[in-house]
């Protein structure tokens, strides 16, 4: 639509979704075009329509979206599609919107759609699995209609946030949705291994709708580098690979539609299979469990841990992040979070501890409460697939637990326990956690998202359940081969020596069928005796990991002889500790001066991390939180000079704006954040800006670097003419651009003296500048 509206209108404005209702026979013509080029699915024109992008416009989100919705329900196709776009900025702990407010502007454009006639649903071109989570849960609160969800990933394979696609898989599937996609990003050539990865993984069909190749100018024109029939021969090898939906994003004109249908129509259908594999996502990492041993780490839970309960009674988490850092470093694969203290706010604290721990390390989370309405609260905005923990065999604790487990796609660990208590045999568990199964499944939760644990009571008060927990284990390996879960340490309470009798049982319950054991990952001997396991049992390969554990003995210290050294600001920043770096820098400004600092510790930090960034070894969520935690660095730094009479000194001003007709920003604000924690001041014009303001605002402020982005290939015209302009009218200011429809040649074609791929890039950019 965007590309053949580019061609027939000089001007088409911010709000492209206008032209239903100012020249309907326009978008009319151009769905008939696709209808005659064979399409089955015609999208509603309502890509850019929600409350928030709507701001300011003079029409409605129902009229525009009425509007798109009868335009092509009035050309008679097989089907029409309400499109729902992206909103154009970030959402829940990674933005500054929050999560339910994104859901009630995607509700209200799903209900206008869904009263308007539209056939189904597809949310796509989503670069946030928490923004893809946001419109699914509208889309099931609000509408029965089908829904197709489609991400954009990066030349990573991962989306703007870090997904990879096993992850959105992961996420998406449990949530409901009744088909997941690929669109936009690249050319189908690029997309190939991410399809592979959504057809191996996915139990629902897989739609793909890849841009024409990558943009560049010609003869003052977009055009793209796929030829129509490079297109069709990549679709078909698409179809092949199990494919069912098939259509183009980008520069697709009604030509390769066509042509692409022609070449497929007749390709057999491959059915779609549903995957048994049982998996927890955050929202960068997913771990398939049950196929090796991985370990829930069981450290923050205030129960036995007084500094954890004075600073959660104080409502601060420095030590849950703490916690959550040392866990992940010492091999915790998933992190158990239990708040439960009587006399603190547990929902709100829950609820600020998940996301922050979600930005602070990639390990997928475990919710450990009693409370379901705590569990809903943080189910409902976390960014992953979940582990709920815990439910057990009663009805009551079943009925108040799987419908939040279902809504919200969680995993459940089931407790072999019932009204009647912990059973002594082993059968009489095992039963339990059969019928936890089958009553999850009446819910519509299938036996892949529970995981049982077979409970651990103390050897010293009863000796005989011992063996009658390793029985169940077995029994649940052999006849239901769900993942299994234990509360390890609990076997040695009120024993001399527990570490001996906890790495004993440990070993004895791996060797029944113990797949993910709740513990402490802290407890060197406990780890050591998991990496052993591992090596014999042969989930590790070669005992590669094994031998690199211990190629060096001396490496092999417990944590009770080294204990944790206390951070320094560069090492607080690189973790993220938001917390601890007001305190850490104030201790450093003591004997250091402030640019000392920032040259030396801040500003080394950022770099460190930035490269983490660009090598994959992390992604956005941790590359914003390590700016958020160099700006609390900066807030002090800057307080302390201010009370000297120092003058704070700038490395230098730039001007950032996302251009004219885009309302689109995510990127640049990303680029704002970064900037601004390497010690640069920031002009932020926002989004739709005209070139003349730009222009006054360089003259003004006496700008060297301006920063521009465009997301929409209808607006890359746009940032060519301001480029232009600013040229013209202000001599020697540089030029970067940024945008998901830019690479480095086209940047080159329309005027820009630097293209930045991301914001890591931007920062260097910004150094080469003011060198």
């Amino acid at each position: 639509m965007g590309s053949l509206l580019q061609n027939k209108l000089a001007a088409i404005g911010p709000v492209p979704e206008v032209l239903n209702l100012t020249h309907p026979e326009l978008i009319k013509e151009i769905h008939q075009l696709y209808i005659d080029a064979g399409a089955n699915i015609i999208l509603s024109n309502t890509f850019g329509v929600n409350g928030y992008k709507l701001k300011g416009c003079n029409y409605t989100v129902e009229q525009l979206v009425t509007a798109g919705v009868h335009n092509a329900k009035a050309l008679n196709p097989d089907y029409v599609a309400l499109d729902v776009g992206p909103l154009g900025t970030l959402i829940g702990a990674l933005g500054e919107m929050p999560f339910d407010q994104a859901v009630d502007y995607f509700k209200e454009v799903i209900t206008a759609g869904d009263q308007a006639g539209a056939d189904l649903i597809v949310i796509e071109t989503i670069t946030d699995i928490c923004e893809a989570r946001a419109a699914l849960i509208a889309a099931k609160a609000v509408s029965e209609l089908p829904v197709i969800v489609s991400m954009t990933y990066e030349e990573n394979a991962r989306t703007l946030t870090g997904s990879d696609a096993l992850t959105v898989v992961n996420i998406l599937e449990a949530l409901g949705a009744d088909a997941i996609g690929i669109n936009c990003s690249t050319g189908p050539d690029a997309m190939l291994p991410i399809i592979a990865d959504l057809v191996r993984y996915a139990s629902v069909p897989i739609m793909v709708e890849p841009n024409a190749g990558l943009p560049h100018m010609k003869e003052g024109k977009t055009v793209y580098d796929i030829t129509i029939d490079q297109f069709t021969q990549y679709m078909v090898q698409i179809a092949e690979m199990g494919a069912l939906i098939l259509g183009g994003c980008c520069g697709t004109t009604p030509a390769y539609i066509e042509k692409m249908k022609q070449a497929t129509v007749d390709l057999p259908l491959f059915p779609v299979t549903a995957k048994g594999f049982t998996a927890v996502s955050s929202s960068t990492k997913t771990i398939i469990l049950g196929d090796d041993i991985h370990i829930i780490g069981e450290c923050i839970n205030p129960t036995t841990n007084p500094v954890l309960k004075a600073s959660l009674r104080a409502g601060e988490l420095s030590v849950v992040t703490q916690l959550a850092v040392d866990q992940k470093k010492d091999g915790a694969d998933i992190l158990d979070i239990n708040l439960g203290l009587p006399d603190i706010d547990e929902e709100a604290m829950m609820q600020e501890a998940v996301d922050t721990v979600s930005k602070l390390v990639d390990c997928p989370l475990q919710i450990d409460s009693s409370n379901p309405e705590v569990i809903e609260a943080v189910l409902r905005s976390y960014p992953g697939k979940a582990i709920i923990n815990s439910v057990n065999g009663k009805q009551s604790s079943m009925a108040a637990i799987f419908p939040i487990a279902k809504k919200y796609g969680a995993l459940v660990l089931g407790l072999t326990m019932d009204e009647s208590g912990i059973p002594s045999l082993a059968g009489d568990r095992f039963a339990i956690a059969e019928k936890i199964i089958t009553t999850a499944e009446s819910y519509g939760i299938p036996k892949k998202n529970i995981l049982i644990d077979a409970l651990v009571l103390t050897a010293s008060a009863q000796q005989a359940e011992v063996r009658e927990t390793i029985k169940t284990l077995e029994k649940l390996r052999a006849q239901l081969g769900v993942p299994t879960v234990l509360g390890v340490s609990n076997i040695s309470f009120g024993l001399p020596n527990r570490e001996l009798l906890n790495r004993t049982f440990l070993a004895m319950a791996l060797e029944a069928g113990l797949t993910t054991p709740i513990m402490n990952p802290g407890d060197q001997e406990m780890m050591d005796t998991i990496k052993a396991f591992r090596a014999l049992w042969g989930f590790d390969g070669q005992c590669i990991a094994y031998a690199n554990a211990y190629k060096d003995k001396s490496a092999a210290v417990t944590k009770a002889e080294t204990g944790r050294a206390t951070l320094g600001l560069k090492a607080i920043i690189e973790e993220g500790l938001t917390d601890q770096a007001a305190a850490a820098t104030a201790i450093l400004l003591k004997t250091r001066e402030p640019l000392d600092i920032v040259n030396n510790e801040i500003v080394p930090a950022l770099d460190a991390v930035g490269d983490a960034f660009e090598t994959g070894e992390c992604f956005l969520p941790h590359l914003i939180f390590a700016a958020e935690t160099a700006q609390q660095a900066f807030e002090v730094i800057k307080e302390t000079m201010t009370q000297a009479g120092q003058t704070q000194v700038a490395k230098g001003k730039i001007v950032l704006a996302t251009v004219e007709g885009d309302v689109h920003d995510i990127g640049k604000n990303i680029l704002k954040v970064i900037l601004e924690n390497y010690g640069y001041e920031i002009v932020d014009l926002g989004k739709d800006v005209k070139a003349d303001t730009i222009i006054q605002t360089i003259k003004a402020e006496g700008i060297k670097l301006v920063g521009l982005s465009a997301l929409m290939t209808t607006t890359v015209k746009n940032m060519e003419k301001i480029i232009k302009e600013i040229k013209a009218s202000c001599p020697g200011t540089i030029v970067m651009v940024g945008g998901a429809v830019l690479n480095p040649e086209y940047a080159e074609t329309i005027g820009a003296d630097y293209y930045g791929k991301d914001a890591r890039e931007g920062a260097g950019i910004a150094k080469t500048v003011f060198a």
